[in-house]
């Protein structure tokens, strides 16, 4: 009889291309891989754990403890980020039985199946900072969605004061182009139309070759797979948007004009203390590079209020420049010490209620600049590709990155269509499926 695997992904878009990657092992192996609310008792649970906050951290204890007491004959696997750098903590949860770090994803079938022959609990661990090559998995073409992502290298060399993930992931190491290309050439040929390309730090790809090659000389190959509709870039670097690259990709026509620019802070003073390593005229500089490039460009961002010492006047300067900015969507993230990064001992920690205050305030600016900017496609038609169905209400999304809901008796699952564009409803469009004249 199969066994059942069911994943739980917490996280990323990388650790969600690592989940897809290791469930194609098991499903080579003959496993039977369950959806995560399925409420079938599994014979082995994988928990891809996440480590950016504590909040992380947390969750990811408790996903670990909850799946055991739901389901006491499961085989719990520990892996990811978390598992990669709190071995000490995860070794006082008696409910985990396997403990795998970041490149020991690669063999997790493996670790598996000696867990089922000996009963003997396992931790495999290496240090992440040691590893020079990219931890290949091979083709991952198991995708149950209609975009796939891509993962094109791994680690960081920034080492931002708040962030743990360079200790989590290691060094900068990019997978070689041949790979990417092979994977990306097999997803297309199973009708997948749009790839999300993604990593821990993308704006490094290539850095660590020897050969002078780089993300815009990967970006120009995949625009020539044929079947491939839309290459999405995931979050990016400003400082990788200049002149002389904008000039390259807006030559690609495959290019989605969505770019997801990491930005943290609209304050110079914060930027600094985070060890950001650009200024808000560079990034105004960035922005204005953009849009002069695409007048369709939706840019969103992430952002961290109450870092150490960020005071009520540095905060209406992140306040005024994002309302300078005007990014279509903001992630909004309460500043949670780390432990282990600078910024958790700095000094001028910030209480959570001020906390709570000022994300309140950015979330409701996000959302005004969101509805602002699909108000200007009401009339106007854009091509959708849909990506789900709820009763006969479709979702998809424009290049740009824009939702839209359309109702169909039509089949519109995983094809590109144009829609015309009524009006905003709470955050998004609702659309009107023109070649059948259906409304919403």
């Amino acid at each position: 009889m199969e066994k059942v695997v069911k994943f739980i992904t917490l996280g990323c878009k990388v650790n969600q291309y690592e989940t897809n990657a290791m469930a194609q092992k098991f499903l080579e192996k003959g496993y039977k891989i369950i959806e995560e609310a399925e409420e079938i008792e599994p014979d082995i649970c994988i928990i891809n754990t996440c480590t950016v906050t504590n909040m992380s951290d947390r969750k990811s204890r408790q996903m670990l403890r909850r799946m055991k007491e739901k389901n006491k004959n499961t085989i719990v696997v520990a892996v990811g980020c978390y598992a990669q750098v709190a071995q000490k903590e995860l070794n006082e949860i008696p409910e985990i039985d396997i403990v795998l770090g970041n490149n020991e994803k690669v063999n997790i079938v493996e670790y598996v199946e000696k867990y089922i022959k000996e009963n003997v609990n396992e931790v495999e661990i290496e240090d992440i900072m040691k590893s020079k090559e990219f931890s290949e998995f091979g083709n991952i073409t198991f995708t149950e969605k209609t975009r796939a992502v891509i993962k094109i290298q791994d680690g960081c060399d920034r080492f931002c004061s708040y962030c743990i993930i360079p200790y989590a992931r290691g060094r900068v190491r990019s997978r070689k182009k041949e790979s990417i290309i092979s994977e990306i050439t097999k997803i297309a040929e199973k009708g997948i139309k749009e790839v999300v390309i993604t990593g821990i730090h993308i704006a490094s790809y290539g850095k660590d070759f020897k050969e002078d090659y780089k993300l815009i000389d990967l970006l120009e190959e995949i625009n020539k797979i044929e079947g491939i509709k839309r290459i999405r870039l995931g979050s990016i670097e400003p400082l990788l948007i200049t002149e002389e690259f904008v000039e390259r990709l807006k030559k690609l026509e495959k290019i989605c004009h969505h770019f997801h620019l990491s930005l943290q802070s609209g304050c110079d003073e914060t930027l600094k203390r985070m060890n950001r390593r650009y200024t808000t005229q560079q990034f105004r500089d960035i922005v204005d590079i953009l849009r002069k490039a695409y007048k369709d460009v939706n840019l969103t961002t992430d952002i961290i209020v109450g870092f150490p010492g960020e005071t009520e006047e540095e905060f209406l300067k992140t306040y005024k420049f994002l309302e300078e900015i005007k990014f279509y969507k903001m992630h909004v993230f309460k500043y949670s010490p780390r432990k282990g990064t600078k910024a958790a001992v700095m000094e001028n920690q910030i209480p959570g209620n001020i906390k709570e205050e000022r994300s309140k305030k950015l979330i409701e600016l996000s959302n005004k600049n969101e509805f602002e900017y699909n108000r200007q496609y009401i009339g106007q038609e854009v091509d959708v590709l849909f990506e789900e169905k709820k009763s006969e209400i479709y979702m998809g999304h424009t290049q740009n990155y824009i939702m839209v809901y359309c109702k169909s008796k039509e089949n519109l699952y995983n094809k590109i269509v144009k829609v015309k564009c009524e009006c905003p409803k709470g955050t998004f469009l609702s659309g009107q499926f023109c070649s059948f004249g259906i409304d919403v």
